[in-house]
C-alpha cells in the first residue's frame, strides 16, 4: 500500500477538527494526516495533539505563527519530503472539501497523473450554499488567471490536490511567492510548467459547517497581482 499524506492547515478550527481527520481516515486507507497548526488561539493544536496520541496514522505540525496558507503548506510539504510518502495532498479543515473524493485523487495519482485537482468547474463539479456574488468572483478570478497564465486548467483557485512527490521535489519550493490563495495558482502554474501532468477530477465543493472563512480583500489582491508576476519570472 503506497502511503500518502493529507496536509489539513488549521487556524482556529477546533470544531471541525475531529470530525474531518476521522473522516480522512475513514475515507482511504492508503492515507495518513499532518494537522498544520498556526498556533490557534482556540487551542486546535493541543486537540490535534490528543489525536495525534491515539491514533499513529495522525501527525502533527505547530508554527509559532500565522503567516498564511502558503507558508503552511509549504511546512507540511517539507514535513512530507523528509518522510517515504508517494502522496501529497492538500486539504482545508471546513468540510469544504468532502473527504469521499480522497479515493479518487489517490487513484488517478496512482495512475500516472502528476497533480491531480479536485475542481468545481468542470462537468459534475460545483459548489453548494454559495450565492451568486460569491459564485462570480471565484469563476472569475479563475478565469483571469488562466488566461493570464495560459493555463489549461478550469479551477485554478482551489485546494483539493493531489501532487506526486517528484513534483514537489522538482519544483523550487524555496522559490514560491504567495502566501494567500494565489498559492495555489502558483503552485499548479509551476507544476505545469516543468511540464508535469495536470488533471482535473469533478468535485462539489461545500461550503464550510462552522467557523468564519479566511478569506480577506488583501489575499484576493495578491491573487490578482501575483498572476503577472508569475508570468513574466516563472
Amino acid at each position: 500500500m503506497t502511503p500518502a499524506l493529507v496536509c489539513i492547515p488549521t487556524y482556529n478550527e477546533r470544531d471541525n477538527l475531529e470530525g474531518i481527520v476521522q473522516a480522512v481516515l475513514a475515507a482511504d486507507p492508503r492515507t495518513e494526516v499532518l494537522v498544520v497548526d498556526d498556533n490557534s488561539p482556540d487551542r486546535t493544536g493541543d486537540l490535534a495533539d490528543a489525536l495525534a496520541a491515539g491514533e499513529p496514522r495522525v501527525h502533527v505540525l505547530h508554527r509559532e505563527r500565522k503567516e498564511g496558507l502558503g507558508r503552511a503548506y509549504l511546512a507540511a510539504f517539507a514535513w512530507a519530503l523528509q518522510r517515504p510518502y508517494a502522496f501529497v495532498l492538500e486539504m482545508d479543515a471546513d468540510w469544504s472539501h468532502p473527504p469521499r473524493y480522497l479515493p479518487g485523487l489517490l487513484d488517478r495519482a496512482e495512475r500516472g497523473v502528476d497533480l491531480v485537482l479536485g475542481s468545481r468547474y468542470v462537468p459534475g463539479g460545483g459548489t453548494v450554499n454559495w450565492g451568486w456574488w460569491r459564485r462570480a468572483i471565484s469563476r472569475g478570478g479563475s478565469l483571469y488567471a488562466r488566461t493570464v497564465l495560459g493555463l489549461p486548467v478550469r479551477d485554478l483557485t482551489g485546494g483539493f490536490k493531489c501532487f506526486r512527490r517528484q513534483v514537489l521535489e522538482s519544483i523550487d519550493l524555496a522559490a514560491v511567492q504567495s502566501t494567500g490563495y494565489a498559492f495555489q495558482i502558483e503552485l499548479t502554474y509551476r507544476t505545469y510548467k516543468k511540464k508535469f501532468r495536470v488533471e482535473e477530477m469533478p468535485i462539489v465543493f461545500e461550503d464550510r459547517r462552522v467557523g468564519q472563512s479566511k478569506m480577506s480583500r488583501r489575499i484576493v489582491v495578491e491573487a490578482l497581482t501575483m498572476v503577472w508576476k508569475l508570468r513574466f519570472t516563472v
